[in-house]
């Protein structure tokens, strides 16, 4: 078995990854000791952090109290720089020169698109990340993206491209829409939101197949950002401790505050995922009822519900239980509109995801496409 180089670090980040410890205020923090229910006091100053457990007191040692402090906060700045810059298409693609030039264009049926010349390795190339072998250029698809998700029909999607020119089928913008919203989720799966300590849930019915389903959705209250989403075939009964479950692993936390109506399945789901099993656990109050005239109502979550029941009437019905059209409401909701409640931001850039560019689709896809 190898031995750690420094057993303290490893301990301190077990400590953070189990979330074993609260902040007080920017200077202070409450770590749980792993030994019995004490806590100690992680104290920033001016010669660095202190701990007042044995081990820092008499020591003088780094503990791995001040690790787990100090691998938490650099989790926390990492989540913070999260950027998705624009592809650069300054650059060649084979050896990464910028010294290139333009050098023609090559033409189809429906657009052109820029040929370049690297001076350095000789070779010509265009760049089209994410779009390769596409008949429409990135402009129109994102566009047709961006109409449908916003309201649009996917005959009135086709009508519109027609006025401008692109001569294409209803069902060729539900194959963009299917490519390019698996391709995207896939991801940003891999990128974790900096959400809040207050998370709201609620379900709202809606057609699939002509049947009624009930979807439910998990969101920050500070952010705004649409954790996770699950669909059920009842409303009170069905277990939706998954939907809970996938919220932890997406943000690698649970909340401090659960706000729901109280029905009994939401009830049995924080017990399962998010109640305090011990002591060293995390704790996460539950509030059942709202009252719509306190700040726990749930106002928040009817916007996100109208917000979904605006897309789905347009629909009359869903085709099937995983279709990529939910998909594509969370995607739209927390990187793509932006919100009036959050001064014109959208809920990534609040919770430290931000995304470059005039077209945060564009800029999704390339990305989503290199990785």
């Amino acid at each position: 078995m190898m031995k750690h180089d420094n057993p303290r670090r490893e301990r301190g980040i077990e400590i953070a990854n189990k979330n074993q410890f609260r902040r007080i205020d920017e200077h202070t923090y409450k770590v749980k000791s792993q030994s019995s229910d004490k806590e100690y006091s992680v104290i920033s100053s001016e010669s660095g952090w202190n701990c007042s457990c044995p081990d820092h007191t008499f020591r003088k040692v780094c503990c791995k109290h001040i690790h787990a402090v100090e691998f938490s906060l650099q989790l926390r700045k990492q989540v913070e720089s999260v950027v998705i810059n624009q592809i650069d298409t300054n650059r060649c693609k084979f050896c990464n020169s910028k010294d290139i030039i333009k050098k023609g264009l090559r033409k189809n049926k429906t657009y052109n698109l820029q040929v370049y010349k690297c001076q350095i390795c000789n070779k010509r190339f265009s760049i089209n990340l994410g779009f390769e072998r596409m008949k429409a250029s990135p402009q129109v698809i994102t566009s047709a993206m961006q109409l449908y998700f916003t309201g649009e029909s996917l005959r009135n999607v086709q009508k519109f491209l027609e006025l401008q020119g692109v001569k294409i089928t209803h069902k060729t913008v539900w194959n963009w829409i299917r490519k390019y919203v698996n391709l995207m989720e896939k991801y940003l799966e891999q990128i974790t939101p900096k959400v809040g300590e207050k998370w709201r849930a609620d379900e709202l019915y809606l057609k699939i197949k002509g049947n009624r389903k009930y979807l439910y959705a998990l969101m920050d209250d500070d952010t705004r950002y649409w954790i996770a989403k699950q669909v059920s075939d009842n409303k009170v009964v069905d277990d939706i401790s998954q939907m809970l479950a996938d919220g932890k692993e997406i943000t690698g936390k649970k909340p401090s505050v659960f706000i729901t109506d109280g029905a009994n399945n939401f009830v049995n789901a924080w017990r399962s995922e998010y109640r305090q099993k011990n002591s060293f656990d995390k704790k996460t109050e539950h509030i059942r009822h709202i009252h719509f005239k306190e700040d726990n109502n749930n106002n928040k979550m009817e916007r996100l519900n109208g917000e979904i029941r605006d897309r789905e009437k347009v629909m009359r019905s869903l085709k099937r239980v995983d279709s990529p059209i939910l998909s594509g409401m969370q995607i739209h909701h927390n990187f793509i509109r932006s919100h009036m409640a959050l001064d014109g931001k959208t809920p990534s850039d609040m919770a430290g995801i931000k995304i470059e560019g005039d077209n945060k689709w564009i800029t999704l896809i390339q990305n989503a496409s290199k990785s």
